[in-house]
């Protein structure tokens, strides 16, 4: 039986803390995008706050293309995880369009 061998490029040690930050905080501004993004949208908080919505989401995508450079990816899977990072930002707005299309629908 054959190993197969996946030869990957060496993480320089100096870039250790910046990835470990950037995957992080992809999750944090994440989190914080749909959390704002929900409230908003369930009137807990004011239609002001949306904006910031957005900037978190800005934040992540510029966290995700910083960490997916950093660990040498190829330019195929960067451009995946790009237009994963605009299917966030989307997905969101389609839920709740749709959330609200079925309600009217059976309140009439």
């Amino acid at each position: 039986m054959d190993v197969v061998f996946i030869r990957r490029p060496e993480i320089a040690l100096d870039d250790f803390l910046p990835i470990f930050l950037s995957s992080s905080f992809v999750l944090l501004f994440g989190l914080f995008f749909v959390a704002i993004y929900t409230l908003v949208k369930m009137d807990k908080l004011k239609r002001i706050y949306m904006p910031f919505a957005y900037i978190f989401w800005g934040l992540q995508t510029y966290c995700m293309y910083f960490f997916a450079t950093k660990i040498q990816s190829d330019s195929f899977t960067v451009k995946v995880l790009m237009v994963t990072m605009i299917c966030y930002l989307i997905l969101p707005h389609l839920y709740y369009y749709l959330n609200l299309r079925s309600e009217e629908r059976y309140e009439q």
